[in-house]
């Protein structure tokens, strides 16, 4: 049997640990990322993308594969064939004690060591590299758990999957940051959200919802920002300010209960000590927000968006995720519903978390009247042309509707407590970075 064959038959290193085949010989493959030697004894730490595994080999017992062994360097991609037997001092519980190794792949010099490393910038830098590192494949790891979730919780809810398109005439948002794009001709741009196209796909499913990527070419260098970003955006027919948030906040409580439950072990690795929010999340208006902000140093005025100095402030008073609502128009999109109570106000909410990290999702009722509609876009001197289609949809039945956008980089540095969104994204694009 030639050596190209044995190691074809490899087992996953998940499917070892979940069958615990304690005196088998089994096959793992995949990339070294720890080497230590202990007197006679070599251990070699295996990672395979599944999870990861050590293995050792004693001098006395094959000296022709320590010489193997004496060669090896991390990031080597090798064959390992071996009986499982059962060490608690193994991550695990569980090694392979090798009886036969190859190298499929030798590596160079690994370029990421604790001496070269000298900056952040060096490690985004190496992101391509990066994410093999135990930490950022935890992150990643949890950022498609979320997405899963998200995607399990809309399927089971009634939602229908849509997918809106990239390339778009006009922006979501009056007066955000456009990227454009050259289009035969025309002069198109990235999509900021999918909301337009989600209102009117709720004529035809009811309950919609998009999970993709959306750009916006502002120059903010902070923690909370990227130029390209994903997010869960949906949009729900006859629903309210409320049936809005309620289902919001079922979706952050249902996401975050199932990291908390499947991830325990990437957590671990993060040293997170993560525990899903308890339903109900707290509720306070723009108004009673700006009073909390203002009793602790904002000098923030009514009528203006809030900073994120200002929503760090107000997250001091919570220990889970809050909803602030009816913000003011004046600091609100032109198809926020005003609060029929209070015509400042609008039918709209940010959801923040805790600790600082800010907002989470925002959100609101649409507004359904043709002219109501047209009202605002001129008022926030916006072309109608470039809403011609979206408006032509009051004209056609046109029922009360919400919906909501929630960023996942958000989401996930907010679940992981990381420094920055650029950690939630496997390679983050920011106004100086866009490689690689």
């Amino acid at each position: 049997m030639s050596s190209m064959v044995w190691w074809r038959e490899a087992e996953r290193i998940v499917d070892i640990f979940r069958s615990k085949p304690i005196g088998d010989i089994v096959i793992v493959r995949g990339w070294i990322y720890r080497l230590s030697r202990i007197g006679g004894v070599a251990f070699i730490g295996i990672r395979d993308g599944s999870g990861y595994i050590q293995v050792s080999l004693k001098r006395s017992v094959a000296p022709s594969l320590f010489e193997i062994v004496d060669k090896l360097s991390v990031e080597d991609v090798v064959a390992v064939r071996g009986v499982v037997v059962e060490d608690k001092r193994a991550p695990g519980g569980l090694e392979v004690r090798a009886q036969d190794i190859e190298v499929i792949s030798k590596s160079s010099v690994w370029p990421i060591t604790r001496s070269a490393v000298k900056s952040i910038g060096f490690l985004f830098d190496k992101r391509h590299l990066w994410i093999r590192s135990p930490k950022v494949r935890s992150i990643l790891k949890i950022r498609s758990e979320v997405c899963r979730l998200i995607r399990e919780y809309m399927d089971e809810n009634g939602f229908v999957e849509f997918h809106s398109p990239i390339f778009v005439k006009s922006a979501c948002e009056g007066g955000a940051t456009l990227f454009p794009v050259e289009y035969f001709g025309n002069t198109v741009y990235l999509t900021q959200s999918a909301q337009l196209y989600q209102e009117a796909a709720i004529a035809t499913f009811g309950r919609v919802y998009t999970l993709g990527p959306c750009f916006r070419a502002e120059k903010s260098r902070t923690r909370k920002h990227l130029t390209e970003f994903w997010q869960i955006e949906c949009e729900i027919a006859f629903a309210d300010l409320d049936e809005d948030m309620r289902i919001l906040e079922e979706l952050l409580v249902y996401v975050c209960r199932g990291v908390a439950d499947r991830c325990r072990e990437e957590l671990d690795i993060l040293g997170v000590d993560f525990k899903p929010p308890t339903p109900p999340l707290p509720r306070i208006t723009y108004t009673e927000a700006l009073e909390i902000a203002r009793s602790r140093g904002s000098e923030t005025v009514w009528g203006e968006d809030f900073s994120s100095r200002d929503e760090s402030l107000v997250s001091s008073i919570f220990d889970k995720p809050f909803f602030v609502t009816h913000y003011p128009a004046s600091t609100r999109s032109f198809y926020h519903m005003l609060d029929p109570h209070d015509p400042r106000l609008t039918l709209s909410f940010d959801l923040i978390a805790p600790e600082g990290y800010g907002e989470l999702a925002t959100g609101g009722q649409r507004i359904s009247d043709y002219d109501t509609l047209v009202k605002r876009i001129d008022e926030q001197r916006l072309p109608r042309g470039s809403f011609s289609w979206y408006l032509e949809l009051r004209m056609y039945g046109c029922p009360p509707h919400s919906g909501f956008g929630m960023g996942i980089e958000r989401l996930v540095r907010w679940i992981c407590k990381l420094p920055s969104v650029r950690m939630a994204i496997p390679f983050p694009r920011t106004p100086d970075r866009f490689e690689p």
